[in-house]
């Protein structure tokens, strides 16, 4: 029995993403057409479509054309390039949030409430652990009204 692959399933195993190329402290990033299977730092890719410097954002280079083409026939975009792309308005949309799973973005009215929960959160266990006494507050105002 021989499997083939299809144009299709070819296409939906590549992913166009940043790959840093840059010095120590230097961020530059290439940005490739590559198996989506493929390690970041691996070099191997199937296309460079452009590069970009971080730390001058309007200087990337990008080969719009292919990137749509590539994406036409099925290439997934990484969340960071994206978000690149519809800063810069090649893509229309909304951007991803390519945050980590443990930190979401907080606006800041929630991050107010999330501040404020938080110390009730930790009192309420540590009273519920040790009961107070019930005596101690009926002697209280005894000794005042006397």
């Amino acid at each position: 029995m021989t499997l083939w692959a299809t144009p299709d399933t070819i296409a939906a195993m590549l992913s166009i993403r940043l790959q840093r190329v840059g010095r120590k402290n230097e961020p530059v990033f290439r940005v490739v057409l590559t198996d989506s299977k493929n390690g970041p730092k691996s070099g191997k890719s199937l296309e460079v479509l452009g590069s970009f410097d971080s730390r001058r954002a309007e200087k990337a280079e990008l080969k719009v054309d292919r990137i749509k083409h590539w994406m036409s026939h099925g290439a997934k975009l990484s969340g960071t390039l994206h978000n690149l792309l519809v800063t810069r308005k090649i893509l229309s949309g909304k951007k991803i949030n390519v945050l980590p799973k443990k930190n979401p973005i907080k606006k800041e009215g929630e991050a107010a409430a999330a501040d404020a929960s938080a110390p009730k959160a930790e009192a309420a266990p540590a009273a519920s652990e040790t009961p107070a006494p019930e005596a101690a507050p009926e002697q209280a105002p005894a000794e005042v009204a006397a």
